[in-house]
């Protein structure tokens, strides 16, 4: 058994985690190394994606590289539930009764942004954030856990339009990059449905997985 190390070593741990009944003292020892500054994949309900802590600045830049992200792209942070969503991002009553309907699911909602959460984490020009709520049992005891929102972003390469689902290629291609790969077995990458909730209309700008028959 691989003992606990911090995020200062070069290659990542490697836990395979149930998809189903996820082994609580392996997400126990996922989440210290998310608090010890360390960046993972985790698997979810649209794809495998990369996660640090939300406040955790090093991480967030350490993630912003790998993905060779600019400041305008819309990052997500993963909630536990809508209790949860509330407190980081401004629900009117619709977008409340549509995020209820559609949760936990393969959708991620663009929402404006509280105090909560730090600038950085927020689109520089329109202050919003993406908001999901997967329906994954890993995703969801990772963030239960650790007690507050992940910051989250699919695992797509620079130059590549889909994101990586094995884990073992995961491991070969970032293993000096990330603290972390959780192997729950191949995840087929199926884009999540983005919703639009931030201005006066609730509009799909994105079909994916997600069905909103309500939105059609």
């Amino acid at each position: 058994m691989a003992e606990f190390i911090s995020s200062t070593h070069t290659m990542a741990q490697f836990f395979q985690i149930h998809p189903e009944n996820p082994q609580q003292r392996l997400i126990n020892r996922a989440v210290e190394i998310l608090q010890h500054g360390g960046v993972i994949a985790y698997p979810n309900d649209s794809s495998y994606a990369i996660a640090c802590q939300m406040d955790d600045k090093q991480a967030l830049d350490k993630i912003r590289r790998i993905r060779q992200l600019d400041d305008k792209h819309n990052f997500t942070l993963i909630c536990q539930d809508l209790t949860q969503v509330s407190n980081f991002a401004k629900i009117d009553n619709d977008a409340y009764r549509l995020i209820k309907a559609l949760t936990p699911g393969p959708f991620t909602f663009i929402l404006n942004a509280t105090r909560e959460v730090p600038r950085r984490l927020q689109h520089p020009k329109k202050k919003t954030i993406g908001i999901r709520v997967p329906d994954h049992a890993i995703a969801s005891l990772l963030v239960e856990t650790i007690g507050e929102p992940l910051f989250s972003s699919t695992l797509v390469m620079p130059g590549e339009s889909s994101a990586l689902s094995d884990p073992y290629e995961i491991r070969d291609r970032l293993e000096h990059e990330l603290d972390l790969v959780i192997d729950a077995g191949i995840v087929p990458d199926e884009p999540t449905t983005i919703i639009e909730c931030s201005g006066k209309n609730l509009e799909i700008i994105r079909q994916g997985k997600g069905q909103a028959p309500m939105l059609d």
